[in-house]
């Protein structure tokens, strides 16, 4: 019996845990992939994971209110007891611009968007902030269009001010 050595060839793979390798051989087409266990801290990235996903679908919402209030009166909401409303309304804009942000570097860095999360929360807050951003820019427009401005992200004389 002759012995026959196999070289083996490594792709790349966009997650540094999983090695994927190939026998160069043509009669095995079969790939082996071998996983590398994660050391311990593993499970700050699961619970971040989670604690985008939530916020995100949180901030999505506020910004959907934002934007009906927007539409119908030509102001976003407004400050409420201590500006704390308008803070939440700012905060989640930063939010989802954060999740597009992240998604936009991850897909160049590796060639697809954020991992879906645990059960499939993230890419729920991905899908509704990439939702998000277009009906801002559809309901930004229309406001400029109509009425010739957009409203300041504080109070302003033309909205909620002195």
């Amino acid at each position: 019996m002759a012995s026959s050595s196999v070289a083996r060839w490594t792709i790349p793979s966009p997650n540094p845990y999983i090695q994927r390798t190939a026998p160069s051989s043509s009669r095995r087409r079969s790939a082996a992939v071998s996983c590398k266990a994660k050391g311990g801290g593993g499970g700050s990235a699961a619970s971040a994971e989670i604690a985008v996903a939530a916020v995100g679908l949180v901030a999505n919402p506020v910004i959907g209110v934002s934007l009906y209030v927007l539409k119908t009166t030509g102001c976003g909401l407004p400050p409420g007891p201590g500006g704390a409303l308008g803070a939440v309304e700012g905060l989640s804009y930063l939010v989802v611009a954060g999740i597009v942000a992240w998604s936009v570097y991850t897909k160049a860095r590796t060639g697809s968007g954020l991992p879906g999360g645990p059960g499939g929360l993230l890419g729920a807050a991905e899908g509704l902030s990439y939702l998000s951003v277009l009906a801002v820019i559809v309901v930004f427009g229309l406001q400029f269009e109509e009425r010739g401005y957009i409203p300041a992200p504080l109070p302003s004389d033309q909205c909620f001010g002195p």
